[in-house]
C-alpha cells in the first residue's frame, strides 16, 4: 500500500516518498555546513538523508581564516549552507574562502545557500556619497567562484538583478502563513511596520482572509527609532498580526506596537523571517508583551535569545526540497504551484 503524501513545510507541495538524490552531469551531491549555519545545515542533510561534507577550519592569531577540505569534491555538485549572520564580516569571508576552496578542488558546480543575505538594505543610492553594498556582496560571491545561489526573503526584489549567476529566491511566506492559519486566530487583522512591506502584507491578509492596515512612518537622519505618522485602517477591538521581513533593533516594531495599542488593538502577534536580533532588539521584544512571536531559523539564534512566547519555524525542509530539485534539474516553481 503506497504511503500517504505529506506536505513539505513552507510550500504547497505534497511529497509521497522520501527525497533522494541521483548523480547528474555535475556528479554526486555534497552539502557543506558553514560555521554560521551548522544546525540548519545538519537539518537539511537529515531531511535529504545525506552526510554533511567534512572540512577543517580555524582562525589564526592574525585573524586570518583557513579552510581545508577533508574530502574531495572534484566533479561534484556542491552546496554550501552559510547564512550571513553575526559576526557578518567573518561569515562573509568564511563563505567566500570556502567557495574558493571548492573551486580550486575542481567542484563540478558550486551553489551558495545563504538563507539570510547581509547588506540587503544597501540596495540603492538613496543619498549622496553612499555605496550599493548589496551589489558588492553579489559580485564577491560570483568572483569567488559560485555558479548559483539560493536565498530566502530578500529585503527588496531588485537585488536579484545584482547577480549575473542564476539563483532561487525563496520565501517563508507559506511557512509563516500556514502556521497562522492553523492557529485560527479570531477577529484578525494584518498590519506592517511601514508601507515598504505593504505588498507582502497584502498577501498575508489575502491568505488569512482578514482586513489589512498600514502604519505610515518617516525616518529622520537615520535615527534608530523612526517617527510614526499615522495608522491607515482599523484595528479597534481586533487581534493583530504584525508582519515584516526582519527584526534587528526592533525600534520600528516597538513604535508599531505603541500605535496599535493606542488604536485599540487586542492581542498582537509578530511574524517575520529573519531574527537578526541585536541585544537592544531582544530586550525590546521581551518588553512588548506580544501574544506570540513567530520567526524562522534563517539566522541562528542563541538559546538565551529565544523568548518564552517565541516560536521558531525551520526552513530546512524548504531548502532541502529546493536543493534536491536543483541537483536533479527539476522545477522549483512547482513547489508553489507556479
Amino acid at each position: 500500500m503506497p504511503s500517504p503524501a505529506h506536505k513539505v513545510p513552507g510550500t504547497k507541495y505534497y511529497r509521497k516518498h522520501q527525497p533522494h538524490s541521483e548523480s547528474n552531469l555535475y556528479g554526486e551531491i555534497k552539502i557543506f555546513c558553514g560555521p554560521a549555519s551548522q544546525e540548519l545545515g545538519h537539518e537539511i542533510c537529515k531531511y535529504l538523508s545525506l552526510t554533511p561534507g567534512e572540512y577543517f577550519g580555524k582562525k589564526f592569531a592574525n585573524d586570518n581564516i583557513f579552510v581545508k577540505l577533508e574530502e574531495s569534491v572534484r566533479g561534484q555538485d556542491v552546496y554550501l549552507v552559510q547564512s550571513m549572520a553575526f559576526p557578518v564580516s567573518d561569515n562573509i569571508m568564511q563563505l567566500l574562502i570556502m567557495v574558493d576552496t571548492f573551486k580550486r578542488d575542481s567542484a563540478g558546480r558550486i551553489t551558495v545557500v545563504t538563507p539570510y543575505l547581509a547588506y540587503a538594505r544597501s540596495d540603492k543610492k538613496d543619498q549622496p556619497r553612499v555605496p550599493i553594498t548589496a551589489r558588492l556582496v553579489a559580485d564577491m560571491i560570483e568572483v569567488a567562484g559560485a555558479d548559483r545561489y539560493i536565498t530566502v526573503d530578500l529585503h527588496s526584489g531588485q537585488i536579484q538583478g545584482f547577480f549575473k549567476i542564476p539563483g532561487d529566491v525563496l520565501t517563508a511566506f507559506f511557512l509563516l502563513s500556514d502556521y497562522l492559519l492553523e492557529k485560527q486566530i479570531p477577529n484578525l487583522a494584518v498590519t506592517t511596520t511601514d508601507l515598504g512591506f505593504a505588498k507582502k502584507a497584502r498577501d498575508f491578509a489575502n491568505r488569512l482572509e482578514c482586513p489589512l492596515a498600514f502604519i505610515e512612518k518617516r525616518r529622520f537622519d537615520n535615527k534608530e527609532r523612526p517617527e510614526l505618522l499615522s495608522l491607515i485602517g482599523d484595528v479597534q477591538g481586533k487581534n493583530v498580526v504584525l508582519v515584516d521581513d526582519e527584526v534587528n533593533t526592533a525600534g520600528s516594531v516597538a513604535n508599531a506596537v505603541a500605535t496599535l495599542r493606542a488604536n485599540g488593538a487586542n492581542d498582537i502577534y509578530l511574524a517575520f523571517t529573519h531574527p537578526i536580533m541585536s541585544d537592544s532588539g531582544y530586550e525590546r521584544l521581551a518588553e512588548l508583551e506580544f501574544k506570540e512571536i513567530i520567526t524562522t531559523n534563517t539566522v541562528p539564534m542563541p538559546k538565551e535569545k529565544i523568548l518564552p512566547n517565541m516560536t521558531v519555524l525551520s526552513v530546512a525542509p524548504l531548502l532541502g526540497e529546493v536543493i534536491i530539485r536543483a541537483h536533479e534539474g527539476r522545477s522549483v516553481g512547482k513547489l508553489f504551484d507556479e
